[in-house]
């Protein structure tokens, strides 16, 4: 039975749970509580399928400081982990790998250094690793966030497709954390100019938003990150999961 798979947001930073506003650092930043392990127990307990973990910390300072909380959530969850941040060359994929994750998200490395990408994506295999496409006006943005590159979205997902890559992630981080809903279209497009599987992250602020992605499912996009309105209670979570499991989003 096919559904959609609705994938709680663990971000991290400073070693606790965040939600930082689109992304942007001079916004206010969202505690959700000091200890990321008892989140991800949580989120287990609500019967979440997959977690996505994002290192903020590793995303700006390419630091490793939460490498041992990943680890801690990895052996503390029976589901499988996916991770997000700091990743610059093939050491940080191996280590951050050696924490029991099942993928790893990429971005800024495939931008900044393909070989070393190239590299990674031959080491791991495709089933490993997603590429993240993190946009601002149609325009791919980089190491956590801050950096415009200039490139086109769409082109930057075809050449990763050609590359062998098998998963995107797309967020509009205009969306991100504003709840004020998902940028569908261009999920669709790169659903559409991929052919691959896609996850859609972002703007999430009800159950009706998630049955309008369930519609999406024929185009490949399967899976859907929701932060803030799951924090937020703006549907229970058990409620959300028993629904999805029972067909009614099949």
């Amino acid at each position: 039975m096919r559904y959609l798979l609705v994938i709680p947001s663990i971000d991290i930073k400073n070693g606790k749970t965040v939600r930082v506003v689109q992304g942007i650092p001079e916004l206010d930043c969202y505690e959700y509580g000091s200890n990321p392990v008892e989140m991800a127990k949580i989120w287990r307990a609500e019967n979440a399928k997959l977690l996505h973990i994002v290192d903020y910390d590793g995303a700006r300072d390419h630091s490793r400081v939460n490498y041992p909380i990943v680890e801690e959530i990895c052996s503390s969850v029976i589901i499988p982990v996916e991770f997000a941040g700091g990743i610059r060359n093939i050491d940080d994929a191996k280590q951050i790998m050696d924490t029991g994750i099942c993928r790893l998200v990429i971005s800024t490395m495939a931008i900044e250094n393909p070989d070393e990408f190239k590299k990674v994506l031959e080491f791991f295999g495709p089933t490993k690793i997603c590429i993240n496409l993190d946009i601002l006006d149609e325009e791919i943005v980089i190491r956590g966030r801050r950096k415009k590159t200039g490139i086109y979205y769409t082109e930057f997902a075809k050449k990763m497709t050609e590359l062998g890559v098998e998963r995107f992630i797309v967020t509009d981080i205009g969306r991100n954390g504003v709840m004020s809903g998902p940028n569908l279209e261009i999920t669709k497009q790169i659903a559409l100019i991929t052919g691959q599987k896609v996850t859609h992250s972002g703007g999430v602020r009800n159950k009706d938003e998630l049955l309008d992605i369930q519609n999406l499912m024929p185009l490949g996009i399967d899976s859907v990150i929701v932060g803030r309105a799951l924090y937020e209670n703006r549907f229970p979570c058990q409620k959300l999961w028993r629904v999805a499991e029972s067909g009614i989003f099949n």
